[in-house]
């Protein structure tokens, strides 16, 4: 008889029914949130955007030379990260990642210090909340991201919330315990002379427990910033998009121009976040030019988004954005980049959002975005054309006869999945987890018996790439799952091993979908994205190009300067 331990609880079915219920029950609140939210934080963005970058950056020095107690040394690293961020093209991301670390961090100190105060307060109240946060602490960052998802959709809200789900305990527990840890000999003292509640904690206890709270204030800011690469797999904008899509290309320069920029930004916040503590009590001349900086830069900002404002609205005829959601695949990095360049001729902004693939099906199906021309049909993406297709529209391909399977050096004398045998350690190099290739890649291992004790190893698109490049210089064996067009078969001689069973499917195609609703909202847009098609050579040589050094928008536009005449097709 199976008793409850043999049986599985159904945990993973009761936390997404209730995810389910909440979503259906508080979806309009939840999209309040959203527009709020987007509302605000765009704002934000925008405004630091519209004040002159190097306006900003010597404010930001002037502040730091006055924080810093007038030492040189914060002011000039400062100064001079600022500017090599600047440098290299990364300032816009730069205030998009500030505006989500800052929102993320006030709504975590504006939830935190109440709640570690109530901790503090009730030990009843501590030892509900203690577990609580243990949860929060120790549950992996990706899980939070399907919440979020699921609530706010895509974008600067979700990561702002996963962010704050992640970086809330600190300040939390900093505070409870600044508070537990003040003499009790001072809190008889202060009720001897009378105090009241409100009285003896604004007085007494915060002033004394602030060094203790204001180090768990810094730790929450470091833990946002740690949020901003994770939030950037759901939409969230900012340097986390360029380190993940450095990971996924395995582009290290990239990945460490975008990283450094990150440990910059992190460094000044934790200095002024620091310097701000050991100052807050000070009442010295000091002290009033602080006052008088933080003054000018909130005046400078409200004048700048005053600004923006008003030349937002005599700019209002300006073109419609169209969002563009893709995988950070090399073929759909190339496509997507071709089609945006296309719109943005028309007059057209174009947003491209790089999502995972279940996200990026979910994005679309929910109107967050217009359109993807990544969607690999029919075998691929089966399950998610299943789940959505009700609630977008199949524009059909944009490039037939695309290939996947398991990919080979030409130097191996096997010629069949069934010829493999004991090569490559028994591995297969695979990709991203959950994407389709992978699952074919699964099914393969369970129906060809000769592969019952091989392992597939999930990596990134990138380190699949890296993985193969060393061993065909080594001329080692390695068996990789792997897609056509690509430009590694232009780069290597590869070949595809036969698949008698056909877990990897015969030939598909790469189709468009979009979004109901967008060919009434711009049947421009529509037309240009249903006419798109291309073939296995144009992509490719896009592709190579990017991967020679190329950046993805001047490889596109060389692509459509010497194609005008198919470009053109598309919108007639």
């Amino acid at each position: 008889m199976e008793t409850i331990l043999q049986r599985k609880l159904p945990v993973a079915e009761l936390v997404e029914k209730a995810t389910d219920w909440l979503t259906d029950t508080f979806a309009v609140l939840f999209n309040v949130i959203q527009s709020i939210g987007n509302f605000v934080m765009n704002g934000i963005t925008d405004t630091l955007l519209f004040i002159n970058p190097f306006l900003l950056i010597v404010l930001v020095t002037v502040a730091a030379y006055f924080l810093g107690k007038k030492k040189w040394g914060l002011p000039t690293f400062t100064l001079l990260g600022l500017l090599f961020i600047y440098n290299q093209g990364l300032w816009d991301d730069l205030m998009n990642t500030f505006t989500l670390v800052l929102v993320s961090s006030l709504i975590s100190i504006i939830i935190g210090i109440p709640l570690g105060i109530w901790m503090a307060k009730n030990d009843v109240v501590k030892q509900i909340i203690n577990p609580i946060l243990d949860f929060m602490q120790t549950m992996p960052a990706f899980v939070y991201l399907i919440p979020a998802v699921a609530f706010f959709g895509i974008g600067i809200v979700p990561g702002v919330f996963a962010s704050v789900i992640f970086a809330l305990p600190p300040t939390v527990r900093f505070t409870n315990l600044a508070i537990r840890e003040i003499p009790t000999e001072l809190i008889e003292a202060s009720d001897a002379f009378g105090s009241t509640g409100s009285q003896k904690l604004f007085k007494v206890e915060l002033p004394l427990a602030k060094n203790t709270i204001m180090a768990g204030v810094n730790q929450t800011i470091m833990l946002a910033l740690s949020m901003v690469v994770t939030g950037s797999m759901i939409g969230a904008p900012g340097l986390g998009r360029g380190v993940l899509s450095a990971l996924q290309h395995a582009d290290i320069g990239s990945g460490f121009v975008n990283g450094l920029a990150l440990v910059i930004l992190a460094i000044v916040m934790d200095r002024f976040t620091t310097a701000i503590n050991k100052q807050g009590t000070s009442q010295q001349k000091g002290s009033k030019v602080n006052k008088i900086i933080g003054l000018i830069a909130v005046a400078l900002f409200v004048f700048a988004g005053l600004g923006r404002l008003l030349l937002n609205n005599q700019s209002a005829a300006g073109g419609k954005t169209v969002k563009l959601a893709y995988v950070e695949w090399d073929s759909e990095v190339a496509s997507t980049n071709v089609l945006a360049q296309v719109l943005k001729q028309k007059g057209y902004k174009v947003e491209m959002i790089p999502l995972d693939n279940a996200i990026m099906w979910q994005t679309v199906a929910d109107g967050e975005a217009d359109a993807t021309v990544s969607a690999w049909l029919p075998n691929t993406h089966a399950d998610q054309y299943k789940k959505y297709k009700q609630d977008l529209v199949n524009l059909g391909p944009n490039l037939k006869g695309v290939k996947l399977g398991l990919a080979v050096p030409s130097y191996m004398s096997v010629d069949s999945i069934d010829d493999l045998s004991n090569q490559a350690d028994k591995k297969i190099t695979g990709i991203e987890p959950g994407a389709g290739i992978m699952k074919a890649a699964e099914n393969a291992l369970k129906d060809y018996s000769n592969l019952s004790d091989w392992q597939l190893v999930s990596s990134s698109t990138g380190a699949m790439t890296t993985s193969l490049g060393k061993a065909i210089k080594n001329k080692e064996d390695i068996v990789i799952t792997a897609w056509s067009p690509h430009w590694i078969f232009a780069k290597y001689d590869l070949k595809y091993l036969k698949d008698s069973k056909e877990d990897f499917g015969t030939s598909e195609n790469i189709n468009s979908i979009a979004r109901k609703g967008l060919k009434s909202d711009m049947p421009e847009v529509y037309k240009i994205i249903d006419n798109f098609n291309w073939t296995q050579d144009d992509m490719q040589s896009v592709m190579l190009d990017i991967n020679n050094g190329t950046s993805p928008e001047k490889a596109a536009q060389k692509w459509v300067d010497k194609n005008s005449k198919k470009v053109n097709s598309w919108s007639e």
